[in-house]
């Protein structure tokens, strides 16, 4: 496989052209940002970590039943991508209030919501990823009824099965942000990543006199200390989830 010119540069991802025109080569960054790129940092070690940690969530997926762009990592801080048309929009999943959402209804963060919360914003960086209604999303042609049925279905099954994940870890699924595409052939699958930068995890059973502990990018948003030690955290966990789902009869 041929690394060619650069496609994209994103906040902590670099997309490359390759010599297979339905590949792409993603380089994760150090690079760390916080609202909507207005905070900046550069974390050494970051980009290893979530080239790792989303390539076993991807792999424990697909152990799941949930396929998605993924292929192959290819080093400490790179893999390969199927190509896929992205929908200019952030699917977002809640299970908890927290972080905007806490914020827009006045809702105390940590509030366990009666049901699953699916959220949709439109990928905008001049307009800073606007919240935008199902209406709106169908009124600007962004996407179908159909797709949004299916990119709906796929994230409750997503949620249902990360949310398992990383109970096994003892860590609670709070809320999550995904991005999908659709394949050459018109398939919907998921895309991007899932990482600690993507996902709101906390800590279970480590939270005393009602203080969270944070094991994702709200560490670098608050100013809670470096988030090296608990994406390392979360990536030992996972493995070793992965470790034990790889023995045979597990």
């Amino acid at each position: 496989m041929e690394k060619l010119g650069m496609r994209y540069q994103g906040k902590a991802k670099k997309l490359y052209e390759t010599d297979d025109p339905d590949i792409l080569w993603v380089e994760y960054t150090d690079q760390a940002t916080a609202g909507n790129g207005a905070k900046k940092a550069n974390i050494e070690g970051k980009a290893r970590l979530n080239n790792r940690i989303t390539t076993v969530i991807f792999s424990l997926l697909a152990r799941r039943g949930i396929p998605s762009h993924f292929v192959r990592s290819i080093s400490d801080t790179e893999q390969l991508n199927r190509r896929l048309d992205m929908f200019p929009l952030e699917i977002v999943m809640r299970n908890r209030a927290a972080g905007s959402f806490a914020q827009r209804y006045g809702v105390k963060e940590g509030t366990a919501l009666k049901q699953p919360v699916l959220e949709f914003f439109y990928k905008s960086d001049p307009l800073e990823d606007p919240f935008i209604n199902r209406d709106d999303i169908l009124a600007l042609g962004l996407a179908t009824e159909q797709d949004l049925d299916i990119i709906a279905a796929k994230t409750r099954e997503i949620n249902g099965a990360l949310t398992g994940i990383f109970r096994a870890i003892n860590v609670e699924l709070v809320d999550f942000k995904i991005e999908m595409g659709k394949t050459g052939s018109g398939i919907i699958l998921l895309g991007d990543e899932i990482t600690p930068d993507t996902c709101r995890l906390w800590a279970i059973g480590n939270n005393h006199d009602g203080q969270v502990t944070h094991l994702d990018k709200d560490i670098f948003r608050r100013d809670l200390g470096s988030i090296i030690p608990a994406y390392q955290t979360i990536l030992d966990g996972l493995t070793e989830l992965e470790e034990r789902e790889s023995q045979p009869n597990s």
